[in-house]
């Protein structure tokens, strides 16, 4: 089994692709080792000493370093052979009899608004989250208010120091292009 490694923008995450589905279908992230537990791979990568998230997509696995900790060199061997051990074993990703969360976080708009909140989850879906994918994360809609667009940032994405960058200059543009109403795009 060959494992591919990719930088992310987050320097505190490294992208990994197995060459394999990981979820077939939908993400799952896991912040720390009890939320981990739903996954036997997420719980053999919070073994790892020094990792602190982790999010599967479709065919990779980010994986989130505390900062200061241990540097890459040191964590990344041991990450390789968590992924490698787990997909050689023929576990499954998730435990058994576990379906992936829905986000139970209610999105937040006024019915006047409708269409503006369809136009946004159409860009969002067709154009930001394949190439935040690319970077190792995802992006959600969480809610439209007073010309402001709320998105959460998940994966590689969360808490990476150009995610900002991203947000002002290419989400923020895109909606203002397509959408004059759009003033402002906010991470929360």
């Amino acid at each position: 089994m060959f494992i591919q490694t990719e930088a992310t923008p987050n320097p505190a995450t490294l992208k990994f692709l197995p060459g394999r589905v990981v979820l077939p279908e939908g993400t799952f992230e896991a912040r720390d080792a009890e939320g981990a537990e739903r996954s036997p791979l997420a719980t053999a990568l919070f073994a790892v000493p020094g990792v602190t998230g982790v999010y599967f997509g479709h065919d990779f696995i980010s994986v989130t370093k505390a900062d200061g900790v241990n540097e890459w060199p040191q964590v990344k061997p041991a990450v390789l052979g968590a992924i490698m051990d787990h997909f050689q074993s023929g576990r499954p990703v998730l435990a058994e009899g576990t379906a992936l969360a829905e986000d139970d976080t209610e999105e937040f708009y006024d019915e006047a608004d409708h269409d503006t909140v369809a136009t946004i989850k159409d860009l969002l879906e067709t154009r930001v989250r394949p190439a935040v994918a690319g970077d190792g994360g995802d992006i959600t809609f969480r809610g439209y208010r007073d010309g402001i667009v709320y998105l959460e940032m998940k994966g590689a994405c969360s808490g990476c120091p150009s995610s900002t960058a991203t947000l002002r200059q290419g989400v923020q543009n895109l909606f203002r292009h397509f959408l004059p109403s759009v003033r402002e795009v906010q991470a929360i």
